[in-house]
């Protein structure tokens, strides 16, 4: 089952797209503002809204680490803004200032694509905040952009249709036409895929259009067999152009969103219909899902902005809870933790759990039996080293208090680590 969980209903006008890091919400409009949102409450930040753009907002999107947040906007600029402060980082001017219709990060966060209404699509470097590649699509605007998970790979879609394929070095590997009225959105499954053929690297992309069809390929690529783009199946349920369309984070779940007004949830497996949301009132124009935690946003031209919640049922459909625990839950940060707890209803532990700086795998660690124990820890830090010699001594004693230690678990205090690098990259320059 999908529960709508909240709607948030702060922007002006149409909203155009949204996008999540592992603790915020991101949403962008016709308004001209992007808005930012905790996702521990979905309170919105104080300082958001984010104003620079002089027209509208097409798209929005956050790094691969969520510490910064791309814009771009008809008034021919992509911007760049700090998540930590809501501060304007850079903003880059599109070559001949031309709308900017979609902007996407690398993989590796060393690079944003940003595309316009003239088919220029810019490669920036997100350390100089200069462009060092340029091209051009045929014909008709960009309108949607996507990185493969490796970043070898980019994909963009035209107006008129047109799925073209780049390099990281921006040569156009491919081009064909893949919706007859026009190119919508894209995006790639995060994981990889079997396709027969040993050695390749192969993923599944989705594609939307003004067709009123989602298509389902797979990308291969290798350095000996090089460049592969394979139609496999059209996804039903449409009965209008479809706007928007994301895979989950673990490649299980396809949503799509439509002028019917409908969201779309498909088993990526199957491609079966897992569930219909019908709750906007107006075109769905984005959607997307949240990386670490069962939640789907989508956004509509009605100025609302829906948060949905899978229970485990509905994903297990898709994908088993301890599946999909082993393969992300290791990689949690603090803040991820934070943020699934709250998923759960587990609210109350998440001071607990930062007290003790509980991130993925200590997380993993942790049994019912040993929650209570393992967390009552003496609240002071050490050198690793230095407690390690002190536990082999055979000594279960705070060094600090004396008291006798429930556990000889060591969790690292990230935060204090994160705070020492700060000071570090501050000072050491």
């Amino acid at each position: 089952m999908v529960k709508l969980i909240h709607t948030l209903a702060d922007h002006g006008d149409d909203v155009n797209c949204c996008a999540f890091s592992s603790s915020l919400l991101a949403t962008c409009s016709l308004d001209k503002t992007i808005r930012l949102y905790s996702l521990i409450d979905f309170t919105e930040l104080p300082y958001s809204p984010l104003k620079f753009h002089t027209y509208a907002v097409h798209c929005c999107c956050f790094s691969p680490s969520g510490h910064i947040l791309a814009s771009c906007s008809t008034d021919g600029t992509t911007v760049l803004w700090s998540t930590q402060n809501g501060q304007t980082l850079a903003v880059m001017q599109q070559p001949g200032g031309s709308p900017v219709r979609v902007c996407r990060f690398s993989p590796d966060s060393t690079c944003l694509a940003s595309g316009a209404a003239d088919g220029t699509v810019v490669l920036w470097n997100t350390q100089s905040y200069k462009s060092y590649r340029c091209s051009s699509v045929k014909d008709g605007s960009l309108m949607a952009c996507a990185f493969s998970p490796n970043g070898n790979l980019f994909v963009t879609g035209s107006s008129c249709g047109d799925l073209t394929v780049w390099d990281d070095k921006m040569r156009c590997l491919h081009s064909e036409k893949a919706h007859d009225l026009g190119i919508t959105c894209c995006d790639f499954s995060s994981q990889p895929v079997s396709d027969g053929e040993q050695g390749l690297q192969c993923f599944r992309l989705a594609s939307c259009g003004q067709d009123c069809q989602v298509k389902i390929w797979v990308v291969s690529f290798s350095h000996v067999l090089g460049f592969e783009l394979k139609y496999k199946s059209i996804l039903s349920g449409h009965c209008a152009p479809v706007l928007a369309c994301a895979f989950s984070h673990d490649g299980q779940m396809l949503v799509s969103g439509s002028v019917d007004k409908s969201v779309i949830i498909y088993n990526t497996n199957t491609q079966n219909i897992l569930h219909t949301l019908t709750q906007h009132t107006r075109y769905v124009t984005t959607c997307a899902f949240a990386p670490n935690t069962l939640l789907l946003a989508t956004g509509s031209m009605d100025k609302t902005v829906n948060i949905w919640q899978f229970n485990q049922e509905t994903h297990c459909q898709a994908k088993s809870m301890e599946d999909q625990l082993k393969q992300f839950t290791e990689d949690w940060s603090e803040e991820d933790v934070s943020m699934w707890l709250c998923a759960q209803g587990l609210k109350d532990l998440v001071g607990i759990f930062k007290t003790n700086n509980i991130d993925g795998k200590e997380l993993l660690s942790l049994t019912k039996e040993s929650l209570a124990d393992d967390l009552k820890i003496d609240g002071y830090s050490y050198e690793k080293e230095a407690m390690e010699n002190w536990i082999s001594k055979k000594k279960r004693t705070s060094p600090m208090t004396n008291l006798v230690l429930p556990s000889v678990v060591l969790t690292p205090n990230r935060t204090l680590k994160m705070a020492i690098n700060r000071w570090l990259e501050t000072h050491q320059k």
